[in-house]
């Protein structure tokens, strides 16, 4: 792949002027559309997810893998020299991305209202914990206070005297992440009609709640809150996972057809038409009397030996692979959802690819997560700063370029 984008965002310029995970992951998905990203970082120390761990060859990998595909300019934004830049800067550009605190920009002379006059074309999105409106919108968020406000962390463990949970994954950032550059993807639609920019609102808090699909439709139709139920589906079952002779895999057999195709795949036929089994709802009500049968039976094979059985079957399975077994994967793998990309501290790492694929205008890893400040001096002389200009900009510490 060659560097200049080719996906459908090729020629949209994206201001990122993000940290953390859900701002950043909003930004990504747009670069991985073929728009040029340039992140903005505060010199010194720039985004804090450059500090987390575990670091490798000194660069964080957290970082890394959520800021792929963009360019990198470190710029003091408190300085009056560096506010002029970031408005150079957003009269070429075509979308904004932030996620600080409602004022932040605002007090910094930078927010929304300024901008769209130095560019009315520009498409703003600004990524909060609660949105930027209504009685929580001066509070910051993060995940974990999102899935427990959200309704998410209620019906997620096992219930009863055990702890609410978290997801495994930041489910709250990533999906905010989606809704975001969903979000700006509309607004630049909007603008191809009417010329016309605007503010894109979304949240974390937002972002939980739209993932409550099942949980709120149980609440709304029997007027009772769900509780958590461990790994079994809401609505039917089993649905659910099981352990095998080497580990652990899913099966997805809660219909009634595919209830009695498990029956038969098991010898165990006359579990179709018993009383206590046959439909989903008497199912429901004895689903640990059903797990208690299906359980010795799993336990008989290894996951790979189940596999063409459920296939051959029609019943959904899988088996439940750790993160070191998913990257090597033959389906992930095929579908370059690893790939490999060159970084220009550390050498060859393996990133994430993109989840969507075009057939006519392709998303692309197309070059690894910028080193802080990596580009300053070409993004800059893109923008007309000469050389001289440029050197004097890094004397007195407005930008930052890499040593």
């Amino acid at each position: 792949m060659t560097e200049q984008a080719k996906g459908p965002l090729a020629g949209i310029k994206v201001l990122d002027v993000t940290m953390n995970l859900a701002g950043p992951a909003a930004a990504m998905h747009l670069a991985d559309f073929g728009a040029d990203v340039i992140k903005v970082e505060r010199p010194g120390s720039g985004d804090d997810t450059r500090r987390f761990v575990p670091a490798f060859k000194g660069e964080s990998s957290s970082f890394m893998m959520i800021n792929r595909n963009k360019r990198g300019i470190a710029l003091d934004l408190k300085s009056e020299a560096g506010k002029d830049i970031f408005c150079t800067l957003v009269k070429g550009c075509d979308v904004l991305v932030e996620n600080f605190l409602k004022e932040t920009m605002n007090r910094l002379g930078l927010g929304y209202e300024v901008l769209k006059k130095v560019n009315p074309r520009l498409i703003y999105c600004g990524i909060s914990g609660f949105g930027r409106t209504g009685p929580y919108s001066h509070l910051g968020g993060v995940d974990l206070i999102a899935q427990g406000m959200s309704g998410l962390m209620s019906t997620t463990g096992y219930g009863g005297e055990h702890p609410p949970l978290k997801t495994g994954a930041p489910i709250c950032d990533v999906m905010t992440g989606m809704f975001g550059a969903m979000g700006v993807l509309a607004a630049l639609q909007h603008r191809n009609r009417t010329g016309e920019g605007q503010f894109v609102d979304t949240s974390l808090m937002e972002s939980g709640i739209a993932a409550t699909f099942h949980q709120s439709s149980q609440y709304v139709g029997s007027g009772e809150a769900p509780q958590a139920r461990g790994n079994v589906h809401p609505l039917s079952g089993p649905y659910e996972v099981f352990q095998t002779r080497d580990g652990w895999m899913t099966v997805a057999a809660g219909s009634d057809e595919r209830w009695g195709r498990l029956a038969r795949l098991l010898g165990r036929e006359e579990l179709i038409e018993d009383p206590r089994f046959a439909k989903t709802p008497v199912r429901m009500a004895n689903l640990d009397t059903v797990r208690e049968i299906l359980t010795p039976y799993f336990l008989e094979k290894t996951r790979a030996e189940w596999m063409p059985l459920m296939e051959e079957a029609g019943i959904p399975a899988g088996p439940i692979l750790d993160t070191a077994e998913m990257h090597e994967d033959k389906q992930a793998r095929h579908r370059n959802m690893i790939v490999e990309v060159e970084h220009s501290s550390v050498g060859k790492i393996d990133t994430l690819g993109p989840a969507v694929k075009l057939s006519k205008s392709p998303t692309s890893v197309r070059r690894a997560a910028p080193r802080l400040g990596e580009h300053s001096a070409e993004i800059l002389a893109e923008f007309g700063y000469g050389d001289d200009k440029i050197a004097d900009l890094i004397r007195e510490g407005v930008i930052e370029t890499p040593a």
